[in-house]
């Protein structure tokens, strides 16, 4: 039998709180299973929380709480955890970071920007510069290195989450970039893509109404734990998990995609919008 690896609590507040909550569930004598039983979350999930790997969300913390004893000891504990994992992202999105690096499926809908899994360093440094043009030349840079982080879960084939990304067409021919750096963002949407990775649609300039017009929104489905919905303005995001606001979302995205291109039909007018800018023209805007 594999001897235990034991955790580390000194190496950050994430694994202490790890290491503290597997000494409570073993000093109660209760395996993964039996702890979890009872909650809509998997054993996984509690697994890596131990290891410091995920954030304890607050309806599990009171599970355990409840269940250990331990007198909202872990409750009260959840928020530490959440600040001490935040590195340079926003406080309103630490949760979408953890979730996306456990997730089954992310499908997203972005109607005036490129999705940030997706975006080249040229597009998020325009972005960023943008929503804070008085920020230092540093603070950019480190904002900018932490959104090409996240995409690093394109890189591993085997655990690739499926991504799904529904684009406006105004993406590809309204630009924010010079026309090389413009058909540099879209190479990269066109390469994930072709290396299945990744299943771009596009909605049409002028399709009439249609669902989440004013909404950006990103929905994450996971083996070990509830669905996800995550909206963003420009200066806050919300995660919202009440089961029957996740489904109408839900519902209201599938419509959204019935809406678009075909993948094919989409893939083939981004590679093509791509081709005018390196050739330094515009693609054509349907008027």
């Amino acid at each position: 039998m594999a001897r235990r690896k034991d955790i580390d609590g000194s190496m950050s507040v994430p694994t202490f709180y790890g290491k503290e909550l597997r000494w409570k569930r073993e000093a109660a004598g209760l395996s993964l299973e039996a702890l979890i039983e009872g909650s809509f979350f998997g054993k996984t999930y509690l697994s890596d929380i131990e290891r410091g790997e995920r954030r304890m969300p607050e309806e599990l913390a009171r599970h355990v709480d409840q269940v250990l004893g331990t007198d909202g000891f872990f409750e009260r504990h959840c928020e530490d955890v959440r600040k001490a994992r935040r590195g340079p992202h926003a406080e309103y999105f630490e949760k979408v970071l953890e979730a996306e690096r456990h997730a089954e499926s992310i499908e997203e809908w972005c109607p005036s920007t490129f999705p940030g899994l997706l975006q080249t360093a040229p597009y998020a440094r325009a972005l960023v510069r943008s929503a804070h043009p008085a920020a230092a030349d540093e603070w950019v840079e480190e904002k900018v290195t932490a959104r090409l982080a996240r995409a690093r879960l394109f890189d591993d084939d085997h655990s690739t989450p499926e991504y799904w990304a529904i684009l406006h067409e105004s993406l590809l021919t309204d630009p924010v970039l010079p026309p090389r750096e413009m058909a540099e963002q879209l190479d990269r949407i066109v390469e994930l893509a072709e290396r299945r990775r990744i299943v771009p649609q596009v909605i049409p300039r002028k399709p009439g109404a249609y669902p989440l017009m004013a909404a950006s929104i990103k929905v994450m489905t996971f083996p070990d734990a509830p669905p996800l919905i995550y909206t963003e303005a420009s200066y806050s995001g919300d995660t919202i998990d009440d089961p029957a606001l996740v489904k109408q979302y839900r519902k209201a995205y599938d419509r959204l995609r019935a809406v678009a291109l075909s993948p094919d039909t989409s893939l083939a007018m981004i590679n093509a919008a791509a081709g005018e800018y390196r050739n330094g023209k515009q693609p054509d805007r349907p008027e």
